[in-house]
């Protein structure tokens, strides 16, 4: 059965650059078609090229990732998904960032237990990081929130004149279409401001 390579990309939005994860897989003698490239998030494997790409998968092929978590975020998935690729569709993986992931290495018990380890150790660690830094995160909207800083849109500002336009425009001085253009305010965001200022204005 002829065997063949693989390439697997993937960025984390349709704005992010691949061209790095590209070029780590120049000279690797990938077929042009065997090259899958997702942009989405790595939180699950539901993702339509990595899907279409296990689905020609074979026993013997090689498939080349940058590095583990172009293969995913979740612990438990990439451990689940290895063992998927390597143990039932027997499929050779190669991690350009880490020598010690190439499944074509010492294919032997002691070998396999080696890659296993490190892989296990690396997921682990790599989802510890993502889950300090949603912490992080977490905190630092909370201490920020706490000394009074807003998040979001600034809100809109009435103009100083806008006393003197609502009235021209309870007079029907003013058409709603000048009115809005005046205050550049869209006409919702106008008649959530008028109501404001009748309410403090009583």
């Amino acid at each position: 059965m002829l065997t063949e390579t693989y390439g697997y990309i993937r960025v984390s939005s349709a704005d992010q650059n691949e061209d790095r994860q590209l070029v780590a897989m120049e000279g690797l003698a990938i077929p042009q078609g065997n090259l899958f490239i997702d942009k989405q998030s790595g939180k699950d494997f539901d993702r339509p090229n990595y899907q279409k790409m296990v689905g020609v998968l074979k026993k013997g092929d090689l498939l080349y990732i940058k590095s583990i978590d172009r293969l995913g975020r979740n612990y438990e998935e990439i451990l689940n998904q290895w063992r998927i690729l390597t143990k039932e569709k027997e499929v050779d993986i190669a991690v350009l960032d880490m020598e010690l992931l190439d499944t074509r290495r010492d294919k032997n018990l002691l070998g396999t237990f080696i890659a296993d380890l490190v892989l296990q150790v690396l997921s682990f660690v790599a989802q510890s990081e993502r889950e300090t830094i949603r912490k992080r995160q977490a905190e630092g909207i909370a201490a920020a929130k706490a000394r009074g800083v807003r998040f979001g849109k600034k809100p809109k500002e009435v103009p100083r004149n806008f006393g003197e336009l609502v009235k021209k425009w309870e007079r029907k001085q003013i058409k709603t279409a000048e009115m809005l253009e005046l205050c550049d305010m869209c006409r919702t965001t106008f008649y959530v401001k008028l109501n404001e200022y009748k309410l403090l204005n009583k």
